[in-house]
């Protein structure tokens, strides 16, 4: 398995425990959001209004449903009395915004009352109210505006304009002429000088109140097969919107009532013209043939004329049929005319040909060619059984043709007859008077009219009947009923969206901050950007000494130096490991920190340790430890006289270590760096202590550190959380790539609670021989050791 797979299958594996425990630490902002939502849930659904569902069902008489259910079986085949209904027509109808202003103006829903409590309002209605307003007139100005009315006594009452503060006083029953338009206020019976609830009266526009309670009706079928509505309106004042619903169903019967009775009218009434005007018609009409036939001296002509055009007829079908058999007897002789002799065919049969002779002989023809056909097949034509066949065949031919001449005959002169009849009948009906002709006019007229004059009466009986019915196209099953409880709001989705939103709200604010927080946070960020191995991770220091790993220090920074020590123990796996270099992407992310205790840390186990400062720019390693620094590398490198215990420094603090400072800084580090007394500093204290621990300036800004690589054994990169940006981890994977720097590790300096961080947590290690055995695989792989 590659190093790159290790890490990975590690981060994927510790993913979702960290993810949990970023938003577990903060379990009280979680808890502190539900509560609050719950208790603004419990105040919304204590103080809302509920609104009940209302419905009923009506039963649409639709002839696609059901049958007719208007009762009137007798008249049945009356097309006024078919229920043609189409359920989704009325549906729409049902919904329509006219149909609801006409619903809330029979109702007088031009104002609504509300009375004013400590902390909601809330809309009284019906027999609750103890005064009613009459709208008689209402101006565009008063739609949506309020009046307070003061009830003062049984008989007296005072109004307060919504602009104004001043009051009017008024005495029920009198007319009212107000900015708003003109109106009466009528006590209610019951009314009493101890009912003295201030009511707030508000004013509606009923087309935008029609809109309203259009998108909050619904009306739809019980089911595909049937034709009965169910018609629901949610409202928060039950009795308004059974009153809303039933006037709904009882305006929209009304409706269709009144369109049935005006098309029933409107065609009673035209019938009625029409049917003066044909009577008069008729009349004349008949006149005309009266005196026509006594000037003519007429009398039944049509009917000869008729006998003459029928008798006429049949002589011209004889005279098809007779040509139809010339045709087909010609076709026969030309048949066999055209063969020569001793080739014989088969006759084709004569169709309609009657005669008994032909056919007869016909069909001997035809039977005796068939047998000398198949005689053929065995013998030759010359043998007499076949001659004497074949002369039998010319006879018969002969005596065909001949019967086919005298039928032909006898024919023609049959037709001949037929066509002088033909004439004759032909110059009889050319002989019928044009006077006939007109006549039959006239009568076509008078029939025209008469069955006009039927048509019209049939129908007016039918409208009539129609319009005495006014039978309705529906039927109330069920009246408008409220439920008990109400639908809005719902309490357990109120209550569970506020869970959700206390939930989501601390979520959304934790996940936006780590969002938008471009600083390393966790140890999952770096495991993200670079697949360099984590040597541990050092907590947040609460002392305000740099110096924290004493000899008797028991605290949780100190121990997990002496893990991140132990785990340094295998860093190198069995290789040499004393030079050990310490730096970070930039300043303030605790180099200098981490190198005093680590050294402090190796020297409680006995070892000789040397901290020597290579921040020749910035340097804080002696200042930190109180150590004086007016002697170090600097005058190491540029001097000839000095030798290398004349810049060590033993720590007063911590037997066995030893800091050297950086001296005076140069006007050129880098250069300075560069000199091959470095190399000779550096084996000389190999020589002379077991770990030597460089304190360098920060890659990410100088390149000061890469000049030492060659002489260093390990490195540690400092990261702290909350200060290294993301962006810099960058510079870490860049270096662990490119082997820039030798067994290049990572420690997390500053771990706090929201970082993930944990007593004894260093990169998942812990004490005992099978977590060196985990931590030398690790590194064994991470390294390439």
């Amino acid at each position: 398995m590659s190093e790159k797979e290790v890490f990975q299958f590690e981060s994927e594996e510790i993913d979702i425990k960290n993810i949990l425990q970023k938003y577990l630490r903060y379990w009280y902002l979680f808890v502190i959001g539900v509560v609050i939502c719950l208790g603004l849930a419990f105040l919304y659904l204590r103080y809302a209004t509920p609104a009940y569902n209302i419905s009923s069902t009506l039963l649409i008489k639709d002839d696609k449903k059901g049958p007719d259910l208007s009762g009137n079986a007798v008249f049945s085949d009356l097309e006024l009395f078919k229920a043609s209904k189409n359920i989704d027509n009325e549906i729409q109808v049902l919904k329509s915004k006219s149909l609801m202003q006409r619903v809330l103006t029979e109702l007088s829903l031009y104002t609504s009352y509300y009375v004013e409590g400590n902390i909601k309002t809330s809309e009284v209605y019906g027999r609750s109210l103890p005064v009613k307003v009459i709208v008689s007139t209402l101006d565009s100005a008063a739609f949506d505006k309020t009046l307070t009315l003061y009830i003062k006594d049984n008989n007296s009452f005072e109004l307060e304009g919504e602009e104004s503060q001043e009051r009017s006083a008024y005495k029920f029953g009198q007319e009212i002429k107000h900015a708003y338009g003109t109106f009466t206020v009528v006590a209610a019976s019951g009314v009493s000088t101890r009912n003295k609830a201030n009511l707030i009266i508000k004013f509606h526009d009923i087309r935008k109140l029609a809109d309203y309670y259009n998108k909050e009706l619904t009306v739809a079928p019980v089911n595909k097969e049937a034709s009965v509505l169910t018609i629901s309106l949610v409202d928060p004042v039950p009795e308004k919107g059974k009153d809303i619903i039933n006037k709904l169903v009882e305006v929209y019967n009304k409706e269709a009532v009144e369109d049935k009775n005006l098309v029933a009218a409107s065609t009673i009434e035209f019938i009625d013209e029409r049917l003066k005007f044909l009577t008069t018609e008729l009349t004349d009409v008949e006149k005309n043939v009266e005196q026509y036939k006594r000037e003519n001296e007429l009398t039944d002509v049509s009917s000869e004329a008729q006998l003459y055009l029928q008798r006429a007829s049949e002589y011209n079908k004889q005279l098809a049929e007779f040509e139809i058999q010339l045709d087909v007897l010609n076709s026969i002789e030309t048949y066999l005319s055209k063969h020569q002799e001793g080739d014989f065919e088969v006759v084709p049969s004569t169709l309609n040909i009657q005669d008994p002779t032909l056919l007869g002989l016909i069909n001997k023809f035809n039977e005796l060619q068939l047998d000398r056909q198949r005689m053929l097949r065995t013998t030759q034509a010359n043998n007499p059984l076949v001659q004497n066949m074949t002369d039998q065949l010319a006879n018969l031919k002969t005596n065909i043709l001949e019967n086919l001449r005298n039928i032909k005959n006898g024919l023609v002169i049959t037709r001949n007859n037929l066509q002088a009849s033909s004439a004759q009948f032909e110059s009889r009906i050319q002989q019928v008077p044009s006077i006939e002709r007109e006549l039959l006019e006239i009568n076509r007229q008078q029939g025209i009219k008469e069955g006009l004059y039927l048509y019209l009466l049939q129908k007016r009986e039918e409208s009539a009947l129609s319009l005495a019915a006014t039978v309705s196209n529906s039927r109330v099953i069920d009246s408008a009923m409220a439920g008990d409880l109400p639908v809005k709001p719902k309490k357990q989705l109120v209550y569970l969206l506020a869970i959700i939103l206390g939930l989501g709200i601390p979520f959304a604010c934790i996940y936006l901050r780590d969002l938008l927080n471009d600083k390393v946070q966790t140890l999952q960020d770096v495991k993200k950007g670079t697949a360099t191995p984590v040597l541990g991770e050092i907590s947040h220091s609460e002392y305000p000494d740099k110096l924290v790993v004493t000899e008797n220090s028991r605290s949780a920074v100190t121990e997990l130096f002496r893990l991140a020590r132990t785990n340094l123990q295998f860093s190198t796996v069995g290789n040499e490991n004393k030079v050990i270099l310490v730096t970070s992407s930039m300043t303030g992310e605790g180099k200098t920190f981490f190198s005093i205790n680590m050294g402090a840390s190796l020297a409680l186990t006995g070892k000789r340790v040397v901290l020597v400062n290579f921040d020749l720019r910035k340097p804080r390693l002696m200042q930190d430890m109180g150590l004086s620094n007016e002697v170090g590398i600097t005058n190491y490198l540029i001097s000839e006289k000095l030798a290398v215990q004349d810049i060590l420094t033993p720590s007063p603090s911590v037997p066995g270590l030893y800091a050297i400072g950086s001296g005076p800084i140069p006007p050129n580090p880098a250069e300075l760096m560069l000199s091959s007394k470095v190399t000779h500093l550096l084996e000389e204290l190999k020589e002379q202590f077991d770990h030597v621990l460089i304190d360098t300036p920060p890659v990410g800004q100088v390149a000061d550190a890469f000049t030492l690589a060659p002489l260093i054994d390990s490195s540690v990169f400092i990261i702290r959380y909350g200060y290294t940006h993301k962006s810099q981890i960058d510079i870490v994977d860049d270096i662990y790539k490119n082997k820039k720097l030798n067994h290049l590790m990572i420690v997390l300096n500053d771990a706090k609670k929201e970082n993930g961080y944990g007593y004894g947590y260093a990169y998942g290690y812990g004490y005992g021989e099978s977590s060196k055995k985990g931590w030398k695989k690790k590194l064994k792989a991470g390294m390439g050791a």
